[in-house]
């Protein structure tokens, strides 16, 4: 293969599993390149990936070392997605019976969901978290493509049991709505003393994530970060602290028809 096949390569390979190790050995044997030449592609790959702000990768040395790419979100992307959102979310059509908001279309768009997964790694990455946890359902695809980004297992909290998942710890909690309802975990899904991202769709009074954050506690696991992709403005003090949204929404006017929603600047 010619280099310029080979960096190509090496860049699919890398940034189709994000945050995974690899050793030199594996790109020499699937190449059929020298360890010296393959270490002369990654940094000719490095630059690209720098220079074109798509991510960065980086070598581990050692013996148990390698290369990996991580999914770093430039500041201008993250807020061009933002707009992008809100500006979809600002389509009157959307506007619910009740005030609520319609985001089905968006929280299964596959391309969204992606970047809005990898700002979180972004934001995320120094944590070192052991798993990313999310509840059924809507907030299912946005914990997944965070999870891929971070290369980190997903768990999802149940409503109800299932004999799946075999024994069960469970809680009561309050959502949003001021409503008790029930969550459950699996008791093969975690390990204690462990380490746990919170990944949601979205945050009206944070019942959720308390309860999220309650039964991770009972497994003994430590969350060490909230993301959401939109928060409500009100009510200004949540079950929950230092969560990060991606999106508020300060309130839908069902009279004039018009959403107020804005992209969190300080990402």
């Amino acid at each position: 293969m010619k280099r310029n096949e080979r960096v190509g390569a090496i860049i699919k390979i890398l940034s189709s599993r994000p945050n995974k190790v690899f050793s030199l050995n594996s790109f020499t044997d699937k190449l059929d390149s020298a360890k010296s030449s393959i270490s002369e592609d990654i940094v000719i790959a490095k630059k690209i990936m720098e220079n074109m702000k798509l991510g960065r990768i980086e070598t581990i040395p050692g013996a148990a070392g390698g290369v990996k790419y991580i999914p770093v979100t430039s500041d201008e992307e993250t807020q061009n997605l933002l707009e992008e959102l809100c500006a979809k979310l600002r389509d009157e059509s959307r506007i619910l019976a009740g005030g609520f908001l319609y985001t089905s279309d968006i929280m299964f768009d596959s391309y969204i969901m992606k970047k809005a997964g990898e700002i979180f790694a972004t934001h995320f990455l120094d944590k070192k978290a052991d798993y990313v946890v999310t509840v059924e359902t809507k907030g299912i695809p946005l914990a997944l493509m965070t999870a891929d980004a971070l290369n980190l297992p997903l768990i999802v909290a149940r409503r109800d049991s299932k004999v799946s998942e075999g024994s069960t710890v469970s809680i009561n909690y309050i959502s949003g709505t001021d409503r008790i309802q029930k969550m459950s975990m699996s008791k093969k899904a975690v390990k204690p003393g462990s380490k746990a991202i919170i990944i949601d769709d979205f945050m009206k009074g944070g019942g959720t994530s308390r309860g999220m954050v309650d039964l991770l506690t009972e497994f003994q696991v430590e969350v060490v970060g909230i993301g959401v992709l939109i928060s409500m403005n009100s009510p200004e003090k949540k079950r929950v602290d230092n969560f990060i949204s991606l999106i508020t929404l300060e309130k839908v006017d069902t009279e004039s028809r018009v959403i107020y929603v804005y992209p969190n600047k300080n990402l």
